[in-house]
């Protein structure tokens, strides 16, 4: 399969992801920021190949009340909330129902924090080139939180990566960032699952072992990319 065509799974839609991002190979402080949980696969893969470090930046869609996989946005750390255009009001959606979807996913967002980092901090991002990498975009909701999340720090370079997106979607990010990597952009884009074979969800235990993995010893550039 190739990435025109789509994806095996997450760790080898990560390695065709890693070859459009060499120019970044051992770039001084360069970190990965993986979307858990379906972004952390794709983002070792990332990770390793590019000799940066791995961290995970917590970012949770905020679903529509009646139709949770429909993003109406999301939250990210720090306070963070992007609403899609419309929001409240769209569909019928109050003020009270968004507060509170976002009350529940800022609670899901702290039990992340907690099993993921434990008493780990957040890495420092100021002056340093950051890679935000997810599994694929589709509405852009959470990937522009995590963007929002990021410039709130002086960073010298902004870069958002995925293996697949929807193309009106990766056009508003690269008005966002100083780049966007997305090696698949299909026109008839419907849902980021249809581009892998296997896209099962990714559970707190994987996110957990690739993090020890990435944390336990420093990436070297050169890792595998077939």
């Amino acid at each position: 399969m190739h990435d025109t065509e789509g994806y095996k799974d997450r760790p080898h839609a990560g390695r065709q992801l890693a070859r459009r991002l060499q120019h970044y190979a051992g770039e001084p402080g360069a970190i990965v920021l993986a979307l858990p949980r379906g972004g952390v696969p794709v983002a070792f893969e990332v990770a390793q190949a590019l000799g940066a470090e791995l961290d995970v930046l917590l970012v949770r869609k905020l679903g529509m009340p009646h139709n949770e996989e429909y993003a109406m946005g999301a939250i990210g750390s720090g306070g963070v909330r992007v609403l899609q255009p419309g929001v409240p009001g769209l569909m019928g959606v109050t003020q009270e129902q968004v507060d509170a979807v976002t009350a529940r996913e800022q609670r899901e967002l702290e039990r992340r924090n907690r099993l993921y980092r434990g008493g780990r901090p957040a890495p420092g991002l100021a002056g340093r080139c950051v890679i935000l990498v997810d599994d694929g975009i589709a509405t852009g909701a959470t990937m522009l939180a995590a963007v929002r999340v990021v410039q709130r720090q002086a960073v010298a370079r902004l870069v958002v990566a995925a293996p697949v997106g929807a193309p009106d979607t990766v056009a508003r990010l690269e008005q966002e960032a100083d780049e966007v990597v997305c090696p698949l952009a299909p026109p008839r884009f419907h849902a980021v699952g249809q581009y892998y074979r296997a896209f099962g969800q990714t559970d707190d235990e994987e996110v957990q072992d690739l993090l020890a993995q990435a944390w336990a010893r420093p990436a070297a550039p050169g890792g595998r990319l077939g």
